[in-house]
């Protein structure tokens, strides 16, 4: 099977699991909204916050090195292995003694019996995760598709459960755990056979790796700090209430963004490590990855900033409309997000993590003076805008890197956006019409026409104008 089956393949099986997966957990934040406080989403995304922090340390970015370096030295592998482990063991402890330092700065004592069970996350985590970097370098995404689905089933069940038995936010970390533990055990059935650990702790030999992981470390610390440094001071200055309405806006703008754009991102890079000398096809392949993003993406978003008003109320019940406005901030912030992600493949194929690292010290030092202003001035709706202003700001300084690694580009991109940018715009005019000279009522079956004249208008466009139904068919015919 050459590189593009592959790609096919694997797209295809990562496409069906974020698919199902993404459906699974909008139904189960759609359940939660009304069986639980916004609070609890402010005190479980602090909880998500101090993982997503310290799992930067625990990680020191291997998995990126396997697979730029094609690792399959089963005696360099195990060094890895035991060393991850180890330090899953050290972040699971220091975050666990964490909880005093959590707990006074956001005056919340909740969080103190969320922070300790949440140390639990790094010595489940860890278990299986060299073995989900190994199938990826292998190209197995069948197998990492099956692995999302079982564990995002089980994390869903767990928590809906456990929020209709009355454990809060509790009902969250516990999900969490089982779907992790789960992704754990099913990593290591599916990747055994690609790699058996033995007891050798050598890190001569894991140099490369290390010196490797040091800039993913540096990049993954600043980067987090530039990431979220809007949501650690939403929950710090304004409260946990706040902080849940931010969370519950950014989940349902950011997140799917964050779920379809690593689909084709997550498929791309074992490939586009194996051509990381040949810079022209690497442009092909970076242009054709952000015509992708922005063929699937930009409706979606669209579809989302012009329904938001009618989106939250049906999905989340009464008490949530001041998400609405943060959702049409988000929606902005995403666009300009995934037009930024393909970056990271492209430096990580080049072998050039450190770009990733200036990128986002740089991004840093604008971000946080901008959350602060903003802040102080508009609250919540202040911080949302600063964070859309950085990460524009992020946007233009990503594509000054990739014109360093590629060459000029920005030309045919524009010319490949043009034309779904446009046909967005018709369809959010479209939207807007209807809404206005009908009956604006809040309900499902508003809701599905809206989607309906929405998608009908976006997909006739492109197939008129853009994607020729007699040139699809005949692509169909060629894949299969």
């Amino acid at each position: 099977m050459d590189h593009k089956q592959q790609a096919i393949s694997g797209g295809k099986w990562m496409s069906f699991s974020t698919t199902l997966s993404t459906l699974f957990q909008f139904g189960q934040v759609a359940l939660l909204a009304r069986l639980l406080e916004p609070s609890v989403f402010g005190i479980v995304s602090v909880s998500t916050l101090i993982i997503a922090f310290f799992s930067i340390f625990a990680n020191l970015g291997f998995s990126n090195s396997i697979i730029y370096k094609q690792e399959e030295n089963q005696q360099v592998l195990s060094t890895i292995y035991l060393l991850n482990l180890s330090l899953g063991l050290i972040v699971g402890a220091v975050v666990f003694m964490s909880w005093p330092l959590v707990v006074a700065y956001y005056k919340e004592p909740r969080l103190e019996p969320v922070i300790k069970l949440s140390s639990l996350y790094f010595v489940i985590v860890y278990i299986g995760q060299i073995y989900l970097f190994l199938l990826q370098k292998e190209l197995r995404f069948k197998a990492v598709a099956t692995i999302d689905i079982a564990g995002t089933i089980v994390g869903s069940f767990t928590t809906i459960l456990l929020a209709y038995l009355g454990f809060a936010e509790l009902a969250l970390i516990y999900g969490q755990l089982a779907q992790q533990t789960l992704k754990s055990v099913l990593q290591l059935v599916y990747g055994s056979p690609l790699f058996s650990p033995v007891l050798r702790l050598d890190l001569s030999l894991i140099k490369d790796h290390l010196r490797f992981g040091l800039y993913n470390v540096g990049d993954g610390i600043v980067g987090f700090i530039q990431a979220n440094s809007d949501n650690i001071l939403v929950g710090g200055m304004l409260g946990v209430k706040q902080l849940g309405y931010y969370t519950l806006a950014s989940q349902l703008a950011v997140f799917p963004i964050s779920k379809l754009s690593p689909i084709v991102l997550q498929v791309a890079y074992p490939i586009l490590a194996r051509l990381k000398g040949d810079t022209e096809e690497l442009k092909k392949s970076y242009l054709t990855i952000l015509d992708l993003l922005s063929s699937v993406n930009l409706p979606l978003l669209a579809g989302l900033f012009i329904m938001a008003d009618s989106v939250v109320p049906l999905l989340y019940g009464p008490g949530w409309e001041p998400t609405i406005l943060l959702i049409r901030i988000f929606v902005f912030v995403s666009v300009f997000t995934f037009l930024s992600n393909p970056l990271f493949t492209l430096a990580f194929s080049k072998g050039k993590p450190k770009l990733l690292f200036f990128l986002n010290v740089a991004t840093l030092v604008v971000k946080i003076p901008l959350v602060y202003v903003f802040a102080y001035y508009g609250g919540v709706v202040g911080i949302a805008l600063a964070f859309m202003t950085a990460t524009l700001i992020n946007l233009i300084l990503n594509f000054r890197i990739v014109h360093s690694l590629i060459g000029p580009f920005l030309g045919r991109f524009f010319q490949a956006l043009t034309r779904p940018a446009l046909f967005c715009l018709l369809m959010v005019v479209g939207i807007w019409v209807y809404k206005y000279y009908t009956d604006s009522s809040v309900s499902a079956a508003n809701i599905i026409v809206q989607i309906a004249l929405g998608g009908a208008i976006y997909i006739g466009l492109t197939l008129r104008y853009r994607f020729p139904l007699a040139e699809l068919k005949t692509l169909g015919k060629a894949i299969g």
